[in-house]
């Protein structure tokens, strides 16, 4: 028996082989078209369907994120910008260093302007996520806030919604087992650069993301709630001083985004060239890869978050996207296109942020872009483990939770010791596209729900929005008597 991958015959060699190698068929042709139907398809519905809040209200959503980072209006166990941090720290990780190039050379500058699209897409969806999980939230047997895509796909009803919400618990459980070995894998490397064995850094790395996640959610996002913000500033700040040291390569750079999302892209240098077929392909499964709408992981953190109504945490999905593929990918991008680095052969995708900052600042640079990526992929990894111990929880209970936590860290020290990772890069895609579908299904059946809360939020007298407009309005007054 045979399966192909990517245009490659693979030859069967046990059981075992042959259902991973399915898996990873089934990704790599899942992140073609399917994903353009699903995600982007089912995002343009919701989007319609909720009139197109994400660019409505954006004014109102910002002053409700990021001037209101740290206010707690309701139950929950942490501030609604340390919820939003918790979610973030999955989503920025080493693909946003290292994944918009990758479409940048695959797909041209074109790519770039689908990966924004699919940001502005992406809004939405994530906005109904959290939304949903906050309605459906409810107490563990610690009394702990707990929610997320599995508790709202059970609220389905019946056995369709057991199903699925089972399906998607156990689906995110497992598929993190191989993503969390590849991110280790990503954060050893880094250490290589200061002379240190993978071995000795993955063990490091895994002592490490085992005592974190020994405290609990509160302790995992009080890290990522000063991780985040750091990491992302750090980084943008050192990507900022390049951009600007090709200034009067950037006015170029966003014309060729805009240009080639809709013409073909001409071979130059080192690039192949690209149709507007693969900017389509790469823009979308990168985008779709960098915000994580879609996925059903962000609304794991939200659900903790002290808020008064969905609809307020519901903004911060909005903020999220925002933050992560509007601000830092479009960054990301801009050194990528302004130093000329995606035309040339002597680097790889996954060298050419590195080869820039090395250009700029010399050995610094190197240094600079390893800690970067180091830190990103740190908060991946702990955030990751939340969301998988969360769907452990759902599934097993809170004893079975508190033990599955430490398996994730224990493959982490085993992929870093020398386990072969080819496969486990092929089937991740494969694991993502089973737990993404339930999830999508579910939230295009369910969004009516949110409209219903929407209308809640935006039309209760003395409440919720209307209660901001008139405090707005009162100081406004106060200021101006």
């Amino acid at each position: 028996m045979h399966i192909k991958y990517g245009g490659i015959v693979i030859q069967e060699r046990n059981n075992t082989m042959f259902i991973l190698e399915a898996i990873a068929a089934f990704g790599n042709w899942f992140w073609g078209l399917p994903i353009l139907f699903l995600i982007v398809g089912g995002g343009i519905y919701i989007t319609i369907r909720l009139g197109f809040i994400q660019f409505r209200k954006f004014g109102y959503i910002c002053s409700q994120t990021f001037g209101k980072m740290f206010a707690k209006t309701g139950e929950g166990e942490v501030s609604s910008f340390s919820a939003a941090c918790g979610a973030l720290a999955s989503s920025i990780g080493a693909s946003n260093i290292v994944g918009v190039p990758a479409a940048v050379v695959m797909g041209g500058p074109g790519a770039i302007f689908w990966i924004w699209l699919i940001a502005l897409i992406g809004c939405g969806t994530k906005y109904c996520e959290i939304a949903l999980a906050i309605k459906y939230r409810e107490k563990n047997e610690a009394g702990e806030w707990v929610g997320g895509a599995a508790y709202y796909l059970r609220a389905l009803g019946g056995g369709i919604g057991k199903f699925m919400g089972g399906w998607y618990a156990i689906g995110l459980m497992i598929e993190l087992i191989p993503s969390l070995c590849t991110q280790a894998m990503s954060a050893t490397e880094q250490f290589l650069i200061f002379g240190v064995d993978q071995k000795i850094s993955g063990a490091i790395i895994g002592i490490l993301v085992a005592i974190i996640i020994a405290g609990g959610v509160n302790r995992v996002l009080k890290i990522t709630d000063i991780m985040v913000p750091v990491m992302a500033i750090l980084y943008m700040a050192g990507a900022f001083v390049i951009i600007f040291m090709n200034a009067s390569q950037i006015l170029p750079a966003l014309g060729s985004i805009f240009v080639y999302a809709f013409t073909p892209h001409a071979a130059i240098g080192g690039f192949a060239g690209s149709t507007i077929a693969l900017a389509l392909r790469w823009g979308a499964a990168r985008g779709v890869y960098s915000n994580e709408a879609g996925f059903g992981t962000a609304p794991t953190a939200h659900a903790t978050a002290s808020v008064d109504h969905p609809i307020r945490q519901a903004c911060w999905g909005v903020f999220e996207v925002t933050v992560d593929t509007i601000i830092v990918c479009t960054v990301t991008a801009l050194v990528t296109l302004t130093t000329g680095m995606w035309t040339t052969t002597e680097y790889g995708t996954g060298a050419i942020i590195q080869a820039a900052f090395h250009n700029a600042f010399g050995t610094f640079g190197d240094y600079f872009v390893a800690i970067s990526v180091f830190l990103f992929v740190f908060s991946t990894l702990i955030a990751c483990c939340m969301f998988g111990w969360k769907q452990a929880e759902y599934l097993f209970g809170v004893k079975f939770s508190k033990i599955w936590r430490f398996v994730y860290p224990l493959f982490m020290v085993i992929a870093a010791s020398g386990l072969d990772l080819t496969m486990m890069y092929m089937v991740t895609d494969g694991f993502l596209a089973a737990i993404m579908t339930p999830n999508m299904i579910g939230l295009i059946i369910m969004v009516p729900q949110v409209a219903a809360l929407q209308k809640e939020y935006f039309n209760t007298p003395g409440k919720y929005y209307l209660a901001d407009k008139e405090a707005k309005k009162a100081k406004k007054a106060a200021k101006t008597a």
